[in-house]
């Protein structure tokens, strides 16, 4: 085992994993913190009741409402972090996105940098991750100084189909950008083998672009990285100035470790990092480290999401059907002032995603969840919040999260289109969506947090025609 690191990640995620990468290929010795295990490679994670029902590869630890109110987050633990789970969709922030944007609860204030400086590091993470896309075939595709290493994933039939009627109707569909390791021209040697699990899902067959595969592997190979899993970072420790991070001090199998490298990076995601920075409370840091200006934990943002379920007359026989998306009402338009959002295609629902949903069973006459699972099209719509220096991440006095999250920007996110009419109740997390395809479609939309969050209020519907 290395003695000496020149650099102390902690989190192997999107952002630890890749950067530790890119720092073993340069030869600098790593020392990788990871709180969770190597998720085992079984046929488990490709069982929807195993994932979806169960949560079985969700954390079990417990984050609190500002009330105390104990609950369960949606998160994984695993080398990799959340990307095990995560659906590949690897899209690059619009250029607008930089900028000053206005929303109907207010405005989402410009970055400091550009889109500009962020390009070509958009461009390696593309490379690096086997991206399949085709840049320019959406409209509101920001410039990109190299195309995607791979084509795009193709269409299946159904979902061809509704990629011709969703243009019909004028509007511009775009394959989805995808991280998976897949080679359509030669099915015998691709890695990928286009399954159902894909979505929310591990991947068995590890041909699925997370964080773990692409990067943490391959960084263990160089021989420049000591990765330690099972390790809770618990606090940081300076020196008597408070300037230089002296210890991590980590809590792993019921004892405290101590390790130290002259750089720390503190990669655990938005929430985990925050906490552990405000965990690191000090004499010299009294309201938490990195923390004078009183903002880490501080303008907290999730999006609005939402999932509609849509039940076609037509089947869709589809085995992966995330390969569309949309992108025209993502900023403002001559239909509406303030941008919508973005909406893609999620992998198929399956009998016991939807068994999941208690209230969705016997909601339709004459159709049982299986008919429902073999005609449903599946759509993630995801509009923006807005920074809000109230939302925020604290930590109580045993150093456990506490989450203060209250929405805004609702309207904004689903503003009220013509041409449809209410037909069902809400329906858990899922939104129904009643749609003829080449008829009138029938709608019905409560919004609400895609996590399980609360309903919002008023009743509003979005709908196109198949």
């Amino acid at each position: 085992m290395i003695s000496h690191y020149d650099v102390v990640v902690i989190g192997s995620g999107a952002g630890g994993g890749t950067l530790t990468y890119a720092l073993a290929m340069a030869g600098k010795k790593v020392l990788l913190l990871e709180r969770g295990d190597f998720l085992p490679r079984t046929k488990d994670t490709w069982d929807p009741k195993v994932v979806s029902t169960e949560g079985r590869y969700q954390t079990t630890e417990k984050w609190y409402m500002p009330d105390g109110t104990p609950f369960h987050p949606i998160i994984h633990y695993w080398v990799g972090g959340n990307t095990k789970f995560y659906g590949a969709a690897l899209l690059r922030l619009r250029e607008g996105d930089f900028g000053e944007v206005r929303h109907v609860d207010g405005v989402s204030p410009a970055w400091p940098i550009s889109y500009a400086e962020f390009e070509p590091y958009y461009t390696r993470a593309e490379h690096l991750y086997h991206a399949h896309g085709k840049h320019g075939e959406d409209p509101t595709d920001p410039p990109a100084s190299q195309e995607y290493p791979h084509p795009p994933v193709s269409h299946e039939p159904r979902i061809a189909q509704l990629d011709a009627d969703l243009r019909k109707l004028g509007h511009n569909p775009f394959h989805l950008p995808l991280g998976l390791m897949i080679d359509e021209q030669n099915p015998r040697k691709s890695k990928c083998i286009r399954c159902n699990t894909c979505d929310a899902f591990a991947c068995v067959v590890q041909a699925k672009s997370d964080a773990h595969v692409v990067c943490v592997e391959p960084a263990l190979d160089t021989g420049n990285v000591t990765l330690i899993t099972g390790a809770k970072v618990r606090r940081l420790e300076t020196n008597p100035s408070g300037r230089v991070v002296t210890k991590v001090v980590v809590e792993r199998n019921g004892e405290i470790e101590e390790y130290a490298a002259p750089i720390v990076v503190v990669s655990a995601g938005a929430l985990n990092s925050a906490a552990i920075l405000l965990r690191s409370a000090s004499d010299r840091h009294p309201n938490g480290l990195a923390n004078s200006s009183g903002l880490v934990g501080r303008n907290y943002i999730c999006h609005q999401n939402s999932t509609f379920l849509a039940i076609s007359q037509e089947p869709n026989p589809s085995i992966y059907p995330k390969t569309l998306a949309l992108s025209d009402f993502y900023f403002a338009s001559e239909d509406w002032e303030y941008p919508m959002g973005f909406i893609q295609m999620l992998g198929k629902s399956n009998v016991e995603d939807l068994r999941y949903e208690t209230r969705l069973e016997g909601m339709l006459e004459d159709m049982t969840l299986e008919d429902m699972a073999l005609h449903s099209l599946d759509f993630w719509l995801q509009s923006e919040d807005l920074p809000d220096p109230e939302n925020r991440v604290t930590v109580n006095r045993e150093g456990e999260i506490v989450l203060h999250y209250r929405m805004n920007n609702v309207v904004g996110a689903r503003p009220e289109l013509q041409g449809a009419r209410p037909r069902q109740p809400v329906c858990g997390r899922r939104q129904l969506l009643l749609v003829g395809r080449r008829g009138q479609p029938l709608a019905d939309d409560h919004r609400q947090r895609a996590a399980g969050g609360r309903p919002s209020g008023r009743t509003t519907s979005i709908s196109f025609e198949f």
